[in-house]
């Protein structure tokens, strides 16, 4: 009996998929559980596995292309099984395809990959990537991109190619349709041949005066989702100036006696546990909106905020409020290192009461940050700075950090936020205050 391939829900907000490269070519036999194609979700590079078993029938979606959740994208079936009679999306552009007939959708498996793909990178917490310019002068160009359109490649390639210095525009790609793949930039790499072109003169050799960059499948769902945020939500913003000595000199003590483990925590997972304690002192600031009731949580569940190329993913340390600061440390540094490789699972990302986002590191002193629904609030925590403060009546320079809160109106009033930042102030300003 034949088997459709549907574009499956690879993570819990997916609405459609763009397909980075199918594993099976038309006519390979195929056993269930077989991985079929890399699917770019919202989220993550997932793996698409058989439902099925058979020949590869047919193949309705190409690479580079995307489908709504629900879609028939290929066909597994007998080798002289009549399939004429199914019918599936089309094409490799980036456009949404139609959605499937409700029989269709009836057979949609929603659940997970079992794994995501791998990717090489394990980068800092919190560091931005930016992407290379994907133009060159049109002599150095590869095939499936001399014509000026965008270079063909997959996102692990694209990371690759970055970490690697490697100019993605130069490499010839290997993969369905001229696609560059993990192995030619591997290649590349080895050859010396597709060194960067650094000069603007060079990228700008082609005439070309900008650069069309299609939206990728998680910035489609950022733009998305906080478009609900800023503009429905009624929000307001609350201040506070902290005093980071006495956290400072902890994380000292901390870390020295932490060094025989090899082991060291920064101020970021200090004030992470600080705000998981605060917020058990206030519940109405770990709580949700939703039509008709606010669901006030006992856990905490910290979502924390971490760039990566595609934009911003919000791993979730669950029961922040139990876990000693080593552990939240050991956790925010792993999942901050799979979510820029793209390896997260839905569970890890998901199920957050409160968000904090922290662009200290990259030189920020203030600013404000916009909520995730249906979360009634939101951190933005900027860097330490030597600020000169009156204390005692005399002028001292002391390590001061800004937090602001963005709150949900409809959930917490500018009383109940004060209180809850005057609390967190205090925890950081006497850290001892977090165990009690």
């Amino acid at each position: 009996m034949a088997t459709k391939v549907h574009m499956e829900a690879l993570s819990p907000t997916m609405e459609e998929g763009q397909l980075v490269q199918w594993l099976k070519a038309e006519g390979d036999d195929i056993a269930n559980g077989d991985i079929l194609a890399e699917i770019e979700t919202d989220k993550a590079t997932m793996e698409l596995v058989a439902r099925g078993e058979g020949v590869l029938r047919k193949i309705f979606l190409t690479a580079g292309g995307t489908a709504e959740v629900g879609s028939v994208i290929g066909v597994i079936a007998g080798a002289d099984e009549d399939i004429s009679g199914i019918a599936g999306v089309s094409g490799g552009g980036a456009t949404a395809a139609p959605t499937a007939p409700p029989e269709a959708l009836a057979e949609v498996a929603p659940m997970p990959a079992a794994q995501t793909l791998p990717a090489p990178e394990a980068p800092a917490v919190s560091a931005p990537a930016t992407s290379a310019p994907a133009t060159t002068a049109a002599a150095t160009l590869p095939a499936s991109a001399a014509n000026g359109g965008r270079v063909k490649a997959s996102p692990l390639a694209r990371r690759l190619a970055e970490e690697m210095g490697v100019d993605i525009a130069r490499v010839p790609g290997s993969g369905p349709g001229g696609r560059v793949v993990k192995r030619d930039v591997e290649a590349a790499k080895a050859s010396g041949v597709a060194a960067p072109v650094d000069t603007p003169a060079t990228w700008a050799s082609d005439g070309a005066e900008y650069e069309d960059i299609p939206t990728s499948q998680m910035r489609k769902a950022i733009a998305k989702r906080l478009v609900t945020s800023i503009g429905p939500v009624p929000t307001f913003y609350l201040t506070v100036d902290v005093d980071m000595a006495r956290v400072i000199e902890a994380r000292k003590s901390i870390n020295a006696m932490l060094e025989k483990d090899g082991m060291r925590v920064s101020i970021n997972d200090i004030l992470l546990k600080a705000i998981a304690a605060a917020l058990r002192q206030h519940p109405n600031c770990n709580a949700q909106w939703h039509d008709g009731f606010v669901r006030r949580f006992n856990a905490v569940h910290l979502g924390v905020a971490v760039a990566i190329e595609d934009g911003l993913i919000t791993p979730v340390i669950k029961n922040a409020h139990a876990k000693g600061i080593a552990q939240i440390s050991a956790e925010v540094r792993e999942l901050a290192g799979r979510a820029r490789e793209k390896k997260l699972m839905p569970d890890e990302y998901t199920g957050s009461t409160f968000t904090v986002s922290n662009l200290g590191m990259l030189g920020i002193h203030e600013f404000t940050a916009i909520i995730n629904p249906p979360e009634s609030g939101i951190l933005a925590v900027g860097g330490i700075v030597e600020t000169p403060v009156v204390v005692d009546g005399e002028v001292t320079v002391r390590p001061r950090m800004r937090i602001t809160m963005s709150c949900d109106h409809r959930v917490i009033d500018g009383a109940q936020g004060a209180r809850f930042l005057q609390t967190l102030q205090g925890m950081l300003e006497e850290p001892t205050a977090i165990l009690l």
